[in-house]
């Protein structure tokens, strides 16, 4: 057990850049003790739903603490900087976009939020296009350090807040309508909605059962009808073939080739509509 403080820093600033390292070296100034984790800061330019997605299935696995989380592609706009207290006493700090509020839900919902306006947990000098470094860290570190919450800024209404829905998984018909939500480094496509909603359109999932692939006619990829098993890993298909599974690190539903690419090898992007069927 410690009694140091705690922040997770996201960003999609891309691991070739020294902007993450900058703002670590602002927070580290100001909370010299906090122990700092690095979520990723290899979200895709501007992917605001990666970034809120990926923020909130990581959040509940880290101490009580800080999340300083930054796509930002309205920076310099009119879109605020905001602070949200969640239930279960973080903080999280970024824009005003909707990137912070499934990591809040995550961590019980929003109990609290405020404007940043408090220009003295900011740095001295402001730029048009670094929130990043010169106000979400500060403010960031400042919490972090013990700074009280009410300090960064006036009151917001829970409902002022700009909000983000994540897309849904469907039951319809005997079958379950949903979409590429994410795609990994891998390939693999985690698919929107739960596993909860693949057991609500078929009932309890049993290892091995068979499913129909439905995917539409997308560019040079015709419509498709694809066998496809609900497996617990990669090695259960030969290599080259496609499975079903629940995502340990995005918890929830995906899609996958053994040793390949399924977003390459069928054709799919973000958003591609998906129905599963029993085959």
């Amino acid at each position: 057990m410690t009694d140091r403080p705690f922040i997770s820093f996201m960003t999609d600033f891309g691991v070739g850049s020294s902007a993450p390292s900058v703002c670590r070296g602002v927070m580290l100034d100001i909370a010299p003790d906090a122990r700092l984790v690095d979520v990723t800061h290899a979200i895709r330019h501007f992917a605001l739903r990666d970034g809120a997605f990926l923020l909130a299935r990581s959040v509940p696995y880290f101490p009580v603490g800080v999340h300083v989380a930054v796509v930002d592609p309205g920076v310099g706009t009119a879109r605020r900087p905001i602070a949200l207290k969640a239930a279960r006493g973080d903080f999280l700090v970024g824009p005003d976009n909707g990137l912070l509020v499934p990591a809040a839900r995550a961590l019980g919902g929003i109990v609290a939020a405020r404007a940043l306006e408090n220009r003295a947990l900011w740095l001295p000098s402001v730029s048009h296009t670094f929130h990043g470094r010169d106000i979400f860290s500060p403010v960031g570190a400042h919490l972090a350090g013990g700074a009280p919450f009410e300090s960064v800024g006036p009151e917001l209404g829970v409902d002022e807040v700009v909000q983000l829905e994540l897309p849904m998984a469907t039951p319809r018909d005997g079958g379950l309508d949903t979409s590429v939500l994410l795609i990994d480094a891998f390939g693999n496509c985690r698919l929107a909605g739960e596993t909860s909603d693949l057991v609500t359109a078929f009932g309890e999932m049993e290892h091995g059962r068979a499913f129909d692939l439905i995917l539409p006619a997308r560019g040079a990829h015709a419509a498709a009808r694809i066998p496809v098993p609900w497996v617990l890993t990669f090695g259960e298909v030969p290599i080259g073939s496609p499975l079903l599974f629940e995502d340990a690190d995005y918890a929830g539903p995906a899609l996958a080739i053994n040793l390949g690419s399924a977003a390459d090898v069928l054709g799919l992007e973000l958003d591609t509509p998906i129905r599963l069927e029993p085959a």
